[in-house]
């Protein structure tokens, strides 16, 4: 079986639902607390490309209070709201899921299933 590795927020009921799902089915994924370990521009940028997203923006907590003070809904610049993302990762929509060089976002939690078809143990 291929590695699986979630950026997981602990607090977040999504998260710990799409965490629960792949556990369900026999995957321990590699779980990333992504609040506590930072990300670079770099892993954003490809996290984007794995989950197949046009812009930075439908990877992000748009409706996050954060992502009003900072005025992001007015930024058009994808370098901003990537550095954004690093500088504040509560940003980041949740949770991630990523293997074999896809990624999913969990929004609804069902929806890493897809990317693990088949690695059920």
């Amino acid at each position: 079986m291929s590695k699986v590795m979630i950026w997981h927020n602990p607090r977040c009921g999504k998260s710990r639902e799409g965490l629960k799902l792949l556990q369900s089915r026999g995957i321990e994924p590699e779980v990333v607390r992504y609040l506590d370990v930072p990300h670079t521009k770099e892993e954003i940028r490809e996290v984007i490309k794995m989950v197949g997203l046009n812009s930075a923006r439908e990877m992000m907590r748009t409706k996050e209070k954060l992502y009003k003070e900072l005025g992001l809904k007015d930024v058009d610049d994808e370098e901003k709201l990537i550095e954004a993302m690093v500088e504040h990762p509560r940003l980041i929509e949740r949770p991630i899921v990523i293997k074999d060089g896809k990624a999913v976002i969990g929004r609804p939690p069902e929806k890493v299933l897809d990317l693990v078809k088949g690695d059920d143990a």
